[in-house]
């Protein structure tokens, strides 16, 4: 039986908000509080330190991409959940350290596979996501494994998980991550992974 994850939801319209707090609770995840503002929002997770935040994109007060901010540093991570998947939003997004992305017009299913890939340590991009959040075009040089190891992140497997499978140290799996970063010319896993699948890099 997999380990129950804690979870604080923010998303400033209440009928929402009761509506995913009603289903992930459900489904198996702990709902530790909600929130309807950002504020508030970061008050409780700093208060309960749920494994995982699911926070709308837009809120009163505090964005979500301003509570991920906030949050640098915090064994929280963060699920942005989003109706507005526009590319300088997305960016920002990935920027601040969010671990997954979420378009609200996805099955409730995918929200649920979110939380749990990125409880588990690893990133979550919604699919429909990857074209506006991939970066410009440039040289592409990645290797087999980094091709590996980026399929396995896309697959929501964890630094470990992906050592375990390739039989290489999680450390020589960081490795090959961030050189799949650099090459890619992104700035965290979760929009290598994304510019990786939109350019078909990985399937």
């Amino acid at each position: 039986m997999s380990e129950l994850v804690t979870c604080v939801i923010a998303d400033d319209h209440p009928p929402v908000l009761a509506f995913l707090t009603r289903f992930l609770g459900e489904n198996g995840i702990e709902i530790a509080a909600g929130a309807r503002d950002g504020e508030e929002a970061l008050r409780r997770i700093e208060e309960l330190h749920p494994a995982v935040a699911v926070l709308d994109a837009r809120m009163p007060r505090l964005s979500g991409i301003d509570v991920t901010r906030a949050l640098a540093g915090c064994d929280t991570r963060v699920v942005l959940y989003t109706g507005y998947a526009d590319r300088a939003l997305l960016h920002q997004a990935l920027d601040a350290g969010v671990a997954g992305v979420v378009d609200k017009e996805a099955p409730l299913d995918d929200l649920l596979r979110a939380i749990r890939i990125v409880a588990g340590g690893g990133t979550y991009l919604d699919p429909a996501l990857a074209a506006t959040a991939s970066v410009e075009p440039r040289a592409r040089a990645l290797t087999a494994r980094e091709r590996e190891v980026l399929h396995a992140l896309a697959d929501g497997k964890t630094n470990e998980q992906i050592g375990a499978a390739l039989g290489i140290s999680p450390q020589t799996v960081r490795t090959h991550v961030q050189k799949a970063i650099e090459k890619l010319g992104a700035t965290t896993r979760v929009q290598a992974v994304a510019t990786a699948l939109r350019e078909s890099l990985i399937s």
